[in-house]
């Protein structure tokens, strides 16, 4: 319980003994009063009183409020107004939407007791008949109950998607993580094979008074083996059966200089794309290198999956003296209310992230004002 819940609990105590007070004492809201007004005065403000534990202990509020009912009708008699249903609707509606079902049920049992407690003593049910034309009043009860146990199941159905959605960002984080482990074991081990191989060649061409630079020579082709041996081992814990990855190990590692096939392949499948770079082009590091060509790659394929008729999609790359920034935009049609929110937790995008992260850029995607979507990112340029 908040500051917040009691304040509000507290709220709907005082008015409800502030509208009961007023139908005791001056008749507003009654059809007839019943007993002494000091009577039904102080049962109002008791069964209000109740109501501030309606979150704490609903269904111990609601046998309260049915005990005291119960008692003062059968002492003085039942009176009729709208008064008397108020504070056991509040608390009726309490248990449906704060006690989980299987008890829940009992607090239509109890409006049921309390409603023929109040047929049973009211004079002014005169007869069988007039007692069983009462219970047209238990329906607000029924009706407070159904409602409250209605936003329980909504917020419990609320809480699990919210569940299931970190779940499965969480997945699809994980997953991205392996997926970038396993391609950047592809770019050091190329690097690690070329050093390795590089150190054998001079080995061979030392000749036989260089034992010592033989011998560093051999440490390092060794280390070079047991590094290569060792990330295979782990990568493979990473694999799971029928990993799509195993046959994009036979490809080459992609880069920005295929972004001339990239593009070629989008403009195949009907997505009008334009390629622009800016500044001097130069070799990245393998790993950026390929991070940059994912995030080129993954905007493009949100484009061609999410937009509404685009007319035009253009790719922007910019080498700038620190710093590589990448832009993807489109102009389709603003995405319809709720489809932006399934583009924002997509794999392809908390994958994206992941990726930029590793580097220390950063990234953005988001509906452009104008029309259309955009993902933009920037990432530092390492010395190769």
């Amino acid at each position: 319980m908040s500051r917040r819940n009691w304040a509000f609990d507290i709220a709907v105590a005082m008015v409800v003994g502030m509208l009961g007070q007023l139908e005791a004492w001056w008749g507003i809201g009654a059809t007839h009063r019943q007993g002494p007004l000091w009577a039904q005065s102080l049962l109002y403000a008791v069964t209000a009183l109740l109501l501030v534990g309606r979150r704490v202990r609903p269904l111990a509020v609601l046998v309260a409020v049915v005990a005291v009912y119960i008692v003062e009708f059968a002492v003085y008699g039942s009176p009729e107004g709208y008064g008397v249903a108020l504070a056991p609707l509040v608390a009726i509606y309490s248990v449906g939407r704060y006690v989980e079902p299987a008890r829940a049920v009992l607090g239509l049992a109890l409006g049921v007791v309390l409603w023929a407690g109040w047929a049973g003593f009211d004079p002014m049910n005169h007869g069988l008949s007039d007692r069983l034309a009462a219970i047209v009043w238990l329906a607000p009860w029924v009706i407070g109950w159904l409602v409250g146990a209605l936003v329980r199941m909504t917020m419990l159905y609320r809480e699990q998607r919210r569940v299931t959605r970190e779940q499965y960002t969480s997945r699809a984080v994980v997953e991205e993580r392996n997926r970038i482990a396993r391609e950047l074991h592809d770019v050091i081990g190329h690097s690690v094979t070329v050093m390795t191989v590089q150190a054998s060649a001079v080995r061979r061409r030392l000749t036989d008074q260089q034992a010592a630079e033989r011998e560093a020579l051999e440490t390092v082709e060794a280390v070079g083996r047991e590094a290569l041996a060792e990330m295979r081992r782990m990568v493979g814990v990473l694999r799971q059966d029928g990993d799509a990855s195993a046959a994009e190990e036979r490809e080459p590692i992609p880069g920005l200089d295929q972004l001339d096939r990239l593009v070629g392949d989008f403009r195949a499948a009907g997505l009008p794309v334009e390629l622009t770079v800016t500044g001097t082009a130069r070799s990245l590091a393998p790993g950026l290198d390929l991070t940059a060509y994912r995030l080129v790659q993954e905007g493009l394929t949100n484009t061609f999956r999410h937009a509404r008729s685009p007319r035009r999609a253009e790719v922007v790359i910019d080498y700038g003296p620190e710093r590589l920034q990448l832009a993807v935009r489109d102009d389709g049609q603003t995405p319809r209310p709720g489809h932006a929110q399934l583009i924002k937790p997509s794999n392809g995008l908390l994958g994206m992230r992941e990726r930029v992260a590793v580097y220390g850029g950063s990234l953005v995607a988001r509906t452009r004002p104008e029309g259309g979507f955009e993902l933009t990112a920037s990432l530092p340029l390492e010395p190769t």
